[in-house]
């Protein structure tokens, strides 16, 4: 695929394609919309806006880029297709399956020294690239993507316990391996902690109702966990409240939003000055922290300016708005539907970001 290089000299400009009407895209030419928006989808996931990512993270052809959200490789294929002979990539998952399949499906880059797949969290990105011997992983990257929706193949495998369409083990972890199961989570929290957390990491209207039903059943199957739901809600409302509390569980199984305001951080310290983050949320949770990074550098959303009344932040915000996918690719892929992609670049002499309260 052969697709220009990205220059940060002239603003955003919007797109006229499905989603640019309300989302700005950043400076390249608009994607072709004939292009198939499933090439980089495979058995194991098909990654959402991957031409719209491609075209704005990539500003050096021969640079260094992270995929911090491997999973099946997608994004990655895409980056290396559009990435000269010199360029490598490195991608970051701590879901051995998901490096199994990267691995196997990139395995000419590996081979040609282009591909390197690191296991771990995101959330340690700066560790990792140093330990991969990129000097001490500060400012060492031209581009850095953290795609933050969980695969179709965890999703699909029953065994994994993410999903309410199927009966299996209450496990939900991205990392089979280590840490508490969600059937563990929910065997010791009382009917407030979940009301709380469902509240919190769900924003369910009925928490309560349904945390007293989930303390009374105590499930540890997704199948149990998803019958509980129901007796507590309306039938209309019965999908949208599983999927709800599925993603609160799942979310603080995985201490989702603190890795991701980890990553969000690590990721402005790996990154050159003019090297860009884009991130592609799929709920409000993860897309207001994003929102405010890219925005304003910190995690409040807080406009800090200087005593001349001049924001700082280290970003420079390509996407006032976020970019959406296309018609075609939802009607290809539909989990493509909720995703929102925002991409901003490092500033070339930046203030200290701003960091969280009591950080």
């Amino acid at each position: 695929m052969s697709i220009a290089t990205i220059h940060m000299a002239r603003p955003p400009r919007p797109s006229s394609r499905r989603g640019a009407r309300s989302a700005d895209r950043p400076d390249a030419a608009a994607p072709n919309p004939s292009a198939d928006p499933l090439r980089y989808a495979s058995a194991y996931h098909a990654p959402v806006l991957a031409r719209e990512v491609v075209d704005g993270l990539v500003t050096d052809p021969n640079g260094v880029y992270v995929d911090g959200t491997l999973g099946g490789g997608g994004h990655t294929a895409a980056l290396l297709d559009a990435l000269g002979p010199d360029a490598r990539v490195l991608g970051i998952d701590q879901d051995a399956e998901a490096l199994a399949a990267a691995n196997a499906r990139l395995a000419e880059a590996v081979r040609a020294g282009r591909f390197r797949a690191l296991r771990g969290n995101f959330a340690d990105m700066q560790r990792l690239l140093a330990e991969a011997g990129l000097e001490a992983g500060i400012e060492v990257v031209d581009g850095v993507l953290l795609d933050l929706g969980i695969s179709s193949h965890q999703i699909n495998e029953a065994a994994r316990g993410f999903a309410f369409s199927a009966d299996g083990p209450l496990d939900m972890r991205m990392n089979a391996e280590a840490g508490e199961t969600a059937a563990d989570l929910l065997a010791r929290l009382d009917v407030q902690a979940l009301t709380d957390l469902l509240r919190a990491y769900g924003e369910e209207p009925r928490a309560r109702r349904i945390a007293q039903a989930i303390a009374e059943a105590r499930p540890e199957t997704t199948g149990a966990l998803a019958e509980a739901v129901r007796s507590a809600v309306p039938a209309r409302e019965q999908v949208k409240s599983l999927a709800r509390v599925f993603q609160a569980f799942r979310i603080a199984v995985n201490d989702e939003m603190g890795m991701l305001e980890r990553a969000l951080e690590a990721a402005l310290a790996v990154l050159r000055p003019g090297g860009r983050l884009a991130v592609i949320a799929y709920h409000s949770l993860e897309d207001r922290r994003a929102k405010h990074f890219l925005r304003f550098g910190n995690l409040e959303g807080e406009a800090r300016k200087d005593l001349y009344g001049h924001l700082i932040t280290p970003f420079d915000l390509l996407t006032r708005k976020p970019i959406t996918a296309t018609d075609e690719e939802i009607a290809a892929n539909p989990r493509a539907r909720s995703a929102r992609l925002r991409i901003a670049a490092k500033k070339a002499r930046s203030s200290e970001p701003s960091r969280r309260r009591g950080a």
